[in-house]
């Protein structure tokens, strides 16, 4: 049975091909259009997603999309009549995206794909929930979906058994933990749903002094649930602001995009990010007891990507195994929605393999080769070993490194196949990497990709981290090793490494232990500031030219530039 998600008219467009309930490929529409978050029809994602299943669109047994649009229409004409005249531009604007394609999406797979067949639709949150239970290897399991919105839920609890998702409770908009973060995230002058990570980045250099003024944008009850004071915001009914006038009153004036970020704004991410954190345990303590005590806990939506909340998540609640979606946001969706469409037809127990988010493209050695020789690049081919000794005397050296290799991630997380590599022992690598190549804001830190045998003589870390998803304490007197991953709090956005998921990544870092003593490398993602990280070789070629990555590693080949 082939069975195609699709997510797209929000932000974060993709597409999936679930055959069998095996995903043969998941990838994002913008690594094609170069559209960072782009939210068009995903044409080019269903494209590949065909392509690898080898199949036609007209061979599908079905299509299922992320949300259910009727209902969010409901929600959107619900909440236009609540706050009437101050919303109706709002309205307007929302209700021409609903009518403009999602309402017809039948229509829309007939003109773009020639499709006719079967086409279902999945509540947002419960494609959330999917995307996270069935790539785990869980039996059973608690599971909690948070975001900005879906149709109407915001925040879901859910108990996943066997191939069935059951709904336990959710907490409805405009009560929103992803819009209460997104909204800061604007009044700090970054974009929303795009740079709330830049505010939990941000939060570590600050205090949370700002905590009791925090507190009165949200109210918390014993159960877990919480409601926001609705007087702060103003989503609601405004197009262009999340916040209201009470809120500048609380708050101040609200910074500009290329504005000084003061010690002030510092602390209000601080303050922001701990009560998101409090948040996320105390919903977590009422999911475990909702869910009889079972020790397996699935998250997604796009709060599941904070992985400081996630860290206290596993810390302070009683679930043992934490499994997250590493597409977290909507873009995971479409496989949610693709996975559960298959598993709700089944009465076989479900299929448990190891996940991987190694499900975009991939390009062979010859093409590779084809287009540096009709670039004119100066390449050198080598053999696997070799390479990886030559890459990581490199890396050791000082030299950045573009490294691209095998299919793309699946996700907004480089995890060693479209990653910038460099040495995390250099105490200014950091300083160099987001100046003279990622080109961003100096308070963003890098990952540590380290060999899984070797994470827990670095990091506080007890068990597997292969998706960036939780941060760890860096271990006393091991900053000092690897100082350019090291946090201004001491800690580490961490990814382990094993030999089964990435072979060829972990044999680049088990090279530079041998020459380094340390089993640790800078990894972040192979892109600049506000591009999607690359796809193609060509894309990968030209990242390479226009900044000061110094070598590039593609497939087999090892790339220099003109001296």
């Amino acid at each position: 049975m082939n069975i195609l998600g699709i997510s797209c008219y929000y932000h974060d467009a993709a597409s999936t091909l679930v055959r069998d309930g095996e995903v043969i490929a998941a990838v994002e529409e913008e690594r094609f259009t170069r559209k960072k978050h782009d939210n068009c029809f995903p044409e080019q994602a269903i494209s590949y997603c065909l392509k690898k299943g080898d199949i036609k669109a007209t061979q599908l047994d079905q299509v299922c999309f992320y949300e259910k649009p009727l209902l969010k229409l409901e929600r959107l004409l619900v909440c236009g009549k609540k706050w009437s005249i101050k919303s109706q531009e709002l309205v307007k604007q929302q209700l021409s995206h609903v009518l403009h394609e999602r309402l017809f999406i039948e229509q829309v797979l007939k003109d773009k794909l020639g499709y006719e067949g079967k086409v279902s639709y999945v509540d947002h949150h419960l494609a959330h929930a999917a995307s996270a239970y069935f790539i785990s290897n869980f039996d059973r399991a608690a599971i909690m979906t948070v975001d900005g919105v879906g149709e109407w839920a915001t925040t879901t609890q859910f108990m996943g058994d066997g191939n069935k998702i059951r709904k336990l409770q959710e907490i409805r908009y405009p009560h929103s933990l992803g819009l209460l973060y997104s909204t800061m995230t604007a009044f700090l002058g970054f974009k929303v749903n795009n740079d709330e990570y830049k505010v939990m980045g941000l939060a570590s250099y600050g205090k949370p002094t700002q905590v009791d003024k925090v507190n009165k944008l949200i109210s918390f009850y014993q159960d877990g649930s919480f409601r926001l004071n609705l007087d702060y915001f103003s989503y609601m009914y405004e197009k262009n602001r999340m916040f209201s006038d009470s809120f500048i009153e609380l708050f101040g004036h609200p910074r500009s995009s290329d504005g000084e970020i003061t010690k002030y704004h510092k602390d209000l991410a601080a303050s922001l990010q701990l009560i998101t954190e409090d948040a996320l345990v105390r919903l977590g303590l009422n999911l475990y007891e909702q869910c009889g005590g079972t020790e397996n806990a699935c998250l997604a939506g796009g709060v599941s990507l904070n992985c400081v909340a996630n860290r206290r998540f596993i810390n302070e609640t009683p679930f043992k195994h934490v499994c997250i979606q590493p597409a977290a946001g909507d873009s995971g969706c479409a496989m949610g929605a693709a996975l559960y469409a298959y598993y709700s037809q089944q009465t076989q127990p479900r299929i448990i393999s190891e996940h991987t988010t190694l499900l975009g493209p991939e390009y062979t050695d010859q093409e590779i080769e084809d287009l540096l020789i009709s670039r004119k690049a100066i390449f050198t081919k080598y053999d696997e070993e070799t390479l990886s000794k030559k890459t990581a005397d490199l890396i050791y050296k000082n030299q950045i490194v573009g490294w691209f290799q095998g299919r793309m991630e699946f996700g907004p997380r480089a995890l060693g196949n479209r990653s910038i590599l460099a040495n995390a022992c250099n105490p200014s690598m950091m300083d160099i990497l987001n100046k003279r190549v990622k080109f961003r804001e100096d308070f963003r830190p890098f990952a540590p990709a380290v060999l899984i045998e070797k994470a827990h003589e670095y990091f506080d870390i007890e068990f597997e981290s292969p998706y960036m998803l939780f941060i760890s304490q860096v271990k006393n007197g091991m900053e000092q090793k690897i100082p350019s991953v090291t946090h201004v709090d001491k800690t580490a956005r961490v990814q382990t490494v094993s030999k089964s998921q990435n072979p060829r990544f972990y044999k680049l870092i088990d090279e530079f232990n041998t020459i380094s003593g340390v089993p640790v490398v800078i990894n972040t993602s192979f892109n600049i500031r506000g591009e999607p990280i690359v796809c193609t070789p060509d894309e990968a070629y030209n990242c390479f030219l226009k900044t000061d990555i110094d070598f590039l590693v593609m497939g087999n080949f090892l790339i220099e530039k003109e001296v």
